[in-house]
């Protein structure tokens, strides 16, 4: 074996935002003992979207993994506390469930808990799912905790995630990534030179200015200059499982308590969001242009949202979908510039840190191996397709048929990795696993439940338990975590003692 020769000395980031910083933050710290460089070209001229303001756990691990304290980046991006998604008018009208993080309940005595609940069901219990779940009943009651003193209770296997400000993340994983030495430069990217093999050698930006490196990421949003404009990589177009192509965004004044959870709320052509952060509350109706007008969505939006708005209504269109290649020749795109997939779990960041972290993981030379790439192609494909497949299952099993947006949503055509699952579950609760998958059993279980989905059988086996002591131990298991969850403070009360931000 011989020393890596022709390695990658310059990262050039094309785009800030929320993922042309976590990617500058990211490379800046794995680099920043190092004699690479990267630098990431930002224009004034370009508008951040800034509508990806809810996360998933994962992001907290990814600001952990940068040494970023916790406490300080809450309160620097006005953030507030998650534990799931709750879902309203989804299955049908006048229905809601919880999709929660962490885990439910625990295996007895060798069988996994969803089979036992299952069984329970059969008896008779009508205890809900969610009950035995720390996370939506820490919801329920609007309460949040401290992990640390949570262990040896039912809440030490919950997990949360942030509402966050997006435009402030931005900033503030700028600031981070410049105090470790990524160059950040201001100018607006006129052109991309090529050379004969059709790599990017350079940027050039409006003043004359070229930017030189070895490998490029771009981060120019839905644009996709050089993954696209430049490289003319094709995209792949997914409007036909996912038809929702537009959203309407504004911001409302806080009003009532700070909810921890992000609320989903069926409409009559597509989804609004809600989610409350420590300075105001956002908010968003992602609908289909076939079914419902500008408009129309306007209104529907601002007769759901709570609070005074703050902002003007602003309309974002979208194709849902992925590049060909999130990887061709020396650039990757990130963020939209790679793909897009509507934020009904708030996966966006998500898939930007764990691009990067498969991308570190398969760490190229300036050749840029093709066996390399086409591995790394075929995986964060993969993520997007399971990403894909689990927001599909939200819209098919609906059983709404009061407007044409949900009839159609009750015939459309499914993957057929999608029904592979259902047709698994339907028998006896079954899953099949993946390799690296994002949802777990929970979330699968959850929304599965929630949307009217239940499997003819359990596993035949729990009948050989004692069902007397199966129930017991099930009800238990509920009452302990109702117990440890009215000791806790609520979501407001907890803010106020340990992370309140500044008033902006």
């Amino acid at each position: 074996m011989q020393v890596t020769e022709n390695t990658i000395k310059k990262f050039v980031i094309v785009g800030g935002g929320t993922a042309g910083w976590v990617a500058a933050a990211t490379l800046g710290n794995i680099f920043k003992d190092s004699d690479v460089t990267v630098e990431l070209v930002e224009s004034p001229d370009v508008a951040i979207i800034g509508v990806g303001e809810a996360t998933i756990p994962p992001f907290l691990e990814t600001i952990r993994s940068l040494g970023i304290d916790e406490a300080e980046f809450i309160k620097a991006t006005q953030a507030s506390f998650k534990w799931g998604i709750r879902f309203e008018n989804w299955h049908k009208k006048d229905h809601a469930y919880f999709h929660p993080f962490g885990s439910l309940g625990r295996d007895i005595d060798g069988h996994e808990f969803y089979q036992c609940w299952l069984k329970s069901k059969a008896e008779g219990d009508e205890t809900p799912l969610m009950a035995h779940s720390p996370e939506s009943v820490l919801s329920d009651h609007n309460r949040f905790f401290l992990p640390f003193k949570a262990m040896g209770t039912p809440l030490a296997s919950a997990h949360y995630a942030l509402h966050l400000d997006a435009v402030l993340v931005g900033r503030y994983l700028r600031d981070f990534a410049k105090s470790i030495g990524v160059i950040r430069t201001e100018g607006h990217v006129e052109a991309v030179i090529k050379n004969e093999q059709g790599f990017i050698n350079s940027v050039t930006l409006k003043d004359g200015r070229e930017v030189n490196g070895d490998f490029f990421i771009d981060c120019t949003g839905f644009k996709g200059l050089l993954i696209e404009e430049a490289l003319q990589t094709g995209y792949d177009d997914w409007s036909h499982y996912l038809p929702c192509n537009r959203a309407v965004t504004v911001q409302t004044k806080n009003i009532g308590e700070t909810t921890p959870y992000t609320t989903s709320r069926a409409q009559n052509a597509g989804w609004t969001w809600r989610i409350p952060l420590q300075h105001r509350t956002g908010n968003g109706y992602v609908f289909c242009d076939k079914y419902c007008s500008d408009e129309d969505a306007i209104a529907t939006l601002l007769a759901n949202i709570e609070g005074e708005p703050i902002t003007t209504p602003k309309v974002i269109p979208f194709v849902t979908g992925i590049r060909k290649q999130a990887w061709n020749k020396n650039c990757l795109a990130l963020g939209l510039a790679q793909g897009f997939l509507e934020p009904l779990e708030s996966t966006a960041i998500h898939l930007v840190s764990k691009t990067l972290a498969f991308f570190v993981r398969l760490f190229p030379t300036k050749e840029c191996n093709p066996i390399l790439m086409s591995e790394f192609n075929r995986r964060v494909k993969a993520d997007y397709e399971e990403i894909r497949d689990f927001l599909v299952l939200h819209y098919s099993a609906t059983e709404r048929d009061d407007t044409e947006f949900w009839r159609w949503c009750q015939n459309m055509e499914i993957p057929a990795t999608l029904q592979k699952k259902l047709d698994f579950f339907k028998v006896s609760g079954g899953l099949i696993p993946g390799v690296e998958e994002l949802f777990q059993p929970t979330s699968w279980y959850a929304v599965l439940d929630g949307m009217g989905i239940t499997p003819k059988n359990y596993n035949p086996t729990l009948d050989a338990l004692n069902y007397s002591q199966l129930n017991k131990s099930l009800t238990s298991g509920k009452q302990a975590i109702e117990q440890v969850v009215k000791l806790q403070p609520s979501h407001d009360e907890f803010i106020q003692q340990y992370c309140r931000a500044p008033i902006p």
